[in-house]
């Protein structure tokens, strides 16, 4: 039994722009193709088929395989093909740019098969704290035991400066005085990500860690998400500057980041009091806000947590994996040397520390 269509396909960058746009599953009833194939729901030719989501297009499925020509093959509106790529793989999208046919118009469209509805609008929860409160062992927990992807501002921004991307100068510049990294910058890095996990795993729910960091935060991601998506809830930890200090002293010993010292700590936390508290208190204001006191044993935090992140969670909570369980103090990090055998990181390496990323600030 053939495998059923659940994929969508975005279209875009096409020298036609009536043919860029969302496709779905075809819903066009059984019938013959031009090689005698009998059709089913969501195929055409034996492989799955798309029509337009507007129904605009003269020919559905507007986007199919040819078994005639071993080629996939999308259609103008007037039914006209427009564009082909010749190959016989399962899906259309491909690193292979695709072909301008008979009644295309250069250059050929981008194609993106997504493993669910694009339109859906994502459940996001914000994540805030101070620096060392515990938010990024929360949000892995979160992510391997209940299904969240977890997005960290701070990380993100990271990868950009390490990629030494047009932006790697400035982000750096940031960082070493403790200041907020522009919205633009963060937001853009940020809907990228989302998108990125959406189209590799399907899943829609997306805690972002260390954003947003004050006022201006916010109104950048209104801008980019616009005003009609729901408020995020707020999942905020809560934490006195001293339990702070003392973490990431102690996360110093092995994370190798620059900024975990006393001084860049106060620092931090002096700019998170002054620019990211007002938001927090917008966001109460909305009734928005979850509070955590982070400064509890990582087990009891935990708890509230999966409490907090029910309705979004994508699967009932898993039995803790080993990291999981090594992440909430429940059994000892593996050693160097039993790691580095595993081809893994041991209790000096980064990997098993499950430190937070709110180190980078965004604005």
């Amino acid at each position: 039994m053939a495998e059923e269509n659940n994929y969508y396909v975005t279209v875009s960058g096409s020298g036609l722009p009536e043919v860029d746009g969302l496709y779905v599953p075809s819903t066009e009833p059984p019938k013959k193709s031009e090689s005698g194939t009998m059709s089913s729901l969501g195929y055409w030719n034996g492989r799955m088929a798309w029509d337009r989501a507007d129904r605009k297009s003269a020919r559905n499925p507007a986007l199919s395989y040819s078994n005639s020509y071993k080629a996939w093959r999308l259609c103008r509106l007037d039914g006209h093909l427009a564009y082909t790529i010749e190959n016989e793989d399962k899906l259309p999208d491909t690193p292979t740019v695709w072909d301008v046919y008979k009644k295309g118009v250069s250059p050929a469209p981008s194609i993106k098969v997504h493993t669910s509805d694009p339109r859906q609008a994502p459940s996001v929860v914000f994540v805030l704290g101070g620096p060392g409160a515990g938010k990024g062992t929360m949000c892995e927990l979160a992510a391997n035991q209940l299904g969240w992807t977890h997005l960290s501002a701070g990380d993100l921004l990271r990868a950009e400066r390490k990629a030494g991307g047009a932006n790697a100068e400035l982000i750096e510049s940031y960082i070493t005085q403790g200041k907020i990294v522009p919205v633009a910058i963060t937001v853009g890095l940020i809907k990228k990500a989302m998108e990125d996990a959406l189209t590799s795993t399907g899943r829609n729910s997306f805690l972002v860690d260390g954003f947003p960091r004050s006022l201006e935060n916010w109104s950048g991601w209104q801008e980019v998400f616009g005003t009609d998506m729901a408020v995020p809830t707020m999942l905020f930890f809560e934490c006195p500057l001293k339990v702070l200090e003392e973490r990431i002293m102690g996360r110093s010993k092995f994370s190798g980041r620059s900024d975990d010292n006393v001084e860049a700590v106060r620092k931090r936390f002096n700019t998170y009091k002054n620019e990211t508290m007002p938001i927090v208190d917008v966001f109460r204001g909305l009734g928005k806000v979850v509070d955590v006191d982070s400064s509890k044993g990582r087990v009891e935090v935990w708890e509230e947590v999966k409490v907090a992140l029910k309705e979004g969670s994508s699967t009932d909570e898993k039995p803790l994996t080993e990291r999981s369980e090594c992440l909430l103090g429940l059994r000892p990090w593996p050693s160097k040397k039993k790691k580095a055998e595993e081809g893994g990181e041991g209790e000096d390496g980064k990997k098993q520390k499950g430190a937070d990323g709110e180190a980078v600030k965004s604005m």
